[in-house]
């Protein structure tokens, strides 16, 4: 816990990085989100919509994928706490002393959790203000389930990519190089995943990889739970079943389980000098 609220604390405290990281992912909701909507939808005014399909604009459709985005920038970028920590010396002093180093990795991932809770939440509200169809014809019990849903799955996939960035930070030396390899590994996984768009055009190769990319499983999960199991968007008509969404998020589980044993792995070897 100390770990955890030591973090929490100087995210609090450093308002230019608090103020940036929740105005962020609703600037980018804003800006790109209304400008392709208004593309797509034009695009997609023609096509016909199938009969009893509930269909969504392009808005409501990548919202979930910006959730989704800013999930994996917050995850990822969060293991730089630790590779401060240790070029200022004080990741030495917490090695040193009896707490389990199970407890280092866990703290952070817990406060990196608890960001993204705040930024999701923040994207689905200001989501629906500016018209995106978030928890549309829900009920009040129906929309706090789909809240749940929502945030189990961030909490699973940023979970998964917190142990990533904390294994690959404790095993850096410098920021830039931590950066780097983020950037390298940010790219790939968002745009190789149906945040965007659908997936089914994909050359089989990458509609593959896709398939199994933890972005797709959690974006599954967000539209499930906020937009609905059954709705038509981009020409696509979406049907997501029980069974599809426990798979998926089974798969995020077994995704943070290796991503946890990989960070134990490199904290139980890792020397601060």
């Amino acid at each position: 816990m100390t770990v955890y609220w030591r973090d929490m604390i100087r995210f609090f405290r450093f308002k230019t990085l608090l103020i940036s990281s929740l105005l962020q992912p609703a600037l980018w909701l804003a800006f790109f989100g209304i400008a392709m909507s208004s593309n797509f939808d034009r695009l997609m005014a023609g096509v016909p919509v199938p009969e009893g399909a509930y269909a969504v604009g392009y808005l409501t459709f990548m919202g979930a994928g910006i959730i989704a985005m800013t999930t994996l920038f917050t995850s990822l970028f969060s293991g730089i706490v630790i590779l401060f920590d240790k070029n200022w010396g004080l990741m030495r002093e917490i090695l040193a002393s009896p707490v389990n180093r199970n407890h280092i990795i866990v703290g952070i991932a817990m406060s990196g959790v608890t960001k993204s809770f705040i930024q999701a939440i923040i994207i689905m509200v200001f989501g629906i203000l500016i018209g995106a169809a978030f928890f549309a014809g829900f009920t009040p019990v129906q929309v706090a389930f789909g809240v749940l849903g929502v945030l189990a799955f961030v909490a699973m996939f940023a979970l998964g990519f917190l142990f990533l960035s904390a294994a690959i930070a404790i095993s850096m030396e410098s920021p830039e190089g931590l950066q780097g390899v983020m950037t390298l590994l940010t790219m790939p996984i968002f745009f190789a995943s149906n945040a965007l768009y659908p997936i089914d055009t994909f050359p089989e190769a990458l509609r593959i990889i896709s398939a199994y990319n933890p972005m797709t499983m959690l974006i599954n999960g967000i539209r499930y739970f906020a937009i609905g199991p059954d709705f038509y968007a981009l020409g696509k008509h979406y049907e997501f079943t029980q069974a599809d969404i426990l798979l998926s998020f089974l798969g995020l589980i077994i995704f943070s389980a290796i991503m946890f044993a990989l960070a134990w792995w490199r904290f139980r070897r890792a020397v601060v000098t």
